[in-house]
């Protein structure tokens, strides 16, 4: 198959299912949980197998624009178009936005859609799989891939298939079924006529968007109308937020796939997961003795069948079995592997109380490079800031607060007023409230600093920016 194929990353869940490891601002497709590199790099390298011009499309969300570029830049995948979501509007108009980023330029390639938080474990089988996929799409179908299943799940949806229409077991869409029962489950992997519905999609752009406007008509105007008002900021596409604020929210498969004549499932056996519980990363380990999977400094005494990861401090486990203990530095889940489903309903009950752990991980990433809130209390917060060579904050001003900083290594730039200084290891300053100021690494190594807040009152949204390189200005 020689046809063009746009590999298109959908980079929009929050999986917090997978916390605290997982949370909003920093969701699983963005963490190392399967290999030693996140599941976004690793769904790129599967659609770097079978895209020979490979320049990705990635849709995600405003508030990961900047950890889908860095991880983009860090594996020279500067040349990737990322699309902005200014609000989510799940994967139907998702789609529809790099359909139409794709025909742009006048072409008209195959997508390939991938979420970009599943793992993969069969890469031959999967490029296998892709190219039979091509081939139908090729000819103006919209091709879904069906996993084959291999027990009984009552978590994922199913695809039931047709006749087959080709040796690689294609066959057209007969129905997609809700999540069944156990006993229904079962019927379906006897029957051979079902297969988990992965959300893993290959069409023409063109065809995907003649459908959409057939079938679903006030989805395909609103992203019409969201791409026509797009513009270019850094590396980014911002489309229209008004015009995608009015866009129905909707999935593919209950806009599209559901109801469209064209449907194709190809089957899929390549060790695929979503990697959607902490369950599925126990399975897709390598479990040691007495089945348990260990990450981190974690010990056990006569504990079997439990996953234990420590991501930092000592875990010590005694007499304890199918259980999943997740320490990050500042939460610990503890819960019974049958019971991983519910973890969501523990972040709501955090979500509730207010506490800030259910959504921000206490190491908070910027473009610039990330801060550590390693201590507070009442009107005072300590901070380890590290900023990336060649990185520098915006330009801004804080109200309530003021911030006392102390490198400890590196070079730093300081604008602080009129004032511009030049610091180096064990070298301070003192930033009153109400002044403008600007931090900067112009040297070759990261800079890393502590800052010392103090003041009435000291959340992130006491800021006000007048100048940024990476377009904040604004924004809080």
């Amino acid at each position: 198959m020689t046809e063009s194929i746009v590999p298109v990353l959908l980079s929009g869940g929050s999986g917090t299912r997978l916390w605290p490891m997982s949370r909003r601002d920093h969701p699983k497709q963005f963490l190392p949980l399967v290999t030693g590199q996140s599941l976004f790099l690793d769904t790129l390298q599967r659609a770097r197998l079978v895209c020979a011009e490979f320049e990705p499309i990635v849709v995600c969300s405003e508030a990961h624009r900047f950890l889908a570029a860095e991880q983009l830049r860090e594996h020279g995948l500067g040349r990737a178009r990322i699309v902005l979501e200014p609000v989510g509007r799940n994967t139907a108009p998702a789609i529809a936005l790099a359909a139409l980023a794709a025909g742009a330029d006048g072409g008209d390639p195959l997508l390939l859609v991938l979420p970009s938080d599943h793992a993969v474990d069969d890469l031959a089988a999967f490029r296998a799989a892709v190219q039979h996929a091509a081939e139908h799409a090729a000819a103006g179908k919209l091709v879904t891939f069906g996993v084959v299943p291999t027990r009984p799940e009552t978590g994922y949806g199913y695809i039931r298939g047709d006749q087959t229409l080709d040796s690689s077991g294609a066959r057209p869409v007969a129905e997609f079924v809700e999540k069944p029962d156990v006993e229904t489950a079962l019927r379906y992997v006897e029957s051979g006529a079902y297969f988990w519905n992965s959300g893993m999609f290959m069409f023409r752009a063109s065809c995907y968007l003649a459908e959409l406007e057939r079938l679903a008509p006030e989805i395909a105007s609103a992203c019409r109308a969201a791409f026509e008002a797009a513009h270019s900021d850094l590396d980014f596409l911002r489309v229209g937020a008004e015009a995608f604020a009015a866009c129905p929210s909707e999935s593919v498969d209950y806009a599209v796939m559901e109801r469209t004549r064209e449907a194709v499932v190809v089957p899929l056996d390549a060790g695929w997961s979503d990697v959607g519980t902490w369950s599925a990363i126990w399975s897709l380990g390598k479990a040691e003795v007495g089945g348990n999977l260990v990450r981190g400094e974690a010990y056990t005494v006569d504990v079997s069948n439990s996953l234990i990861f420590s991501s930092g401090r000592v875990v010590a486990a005694v007499g304890v079995e199918d259980l999943v203990i997740v320490e990050t530095s500042d939460a610990v889940l503890v819960a019974h592997r049958d019971r991983v489903q519910d973890v969501r309903q523990a972040v709501d009950c955090l979500t509730e109380a207010g506490r800030n752990e259910a959504h921000s991980h206490r190491q908070v990433y910027r473009p610039w490079g990330n801060y550590d809130s390693i201590d507070g209390g009442q009107r005072f917060q300590v901070k380890r800031i590290t900023v990336n060579p060649g990185g520098c904050l915006s330009l801004q001003m804080h109200f309530h607060r003021a911030e006392h900083w102390v490198v400890v290594r590196g070079t730093a730039k300081v604008t602080r007023g009129d004032e511009e200084l030049l610091l180096t290891e064990n070298q301070s300053t003192y930033i009153p409230p109400g002044t403008r100021h600007r931090l900067e690494n112009p040297g070759k190594i990261p800079l890393e600093l502590i800052e010392v807040q103090s003041g009435s009152y000291l959340g992130e949204d006491d800021i006000v920016r007048y100048d940024d390189r990476y377009g904040r200005v604004g924004e809080s």
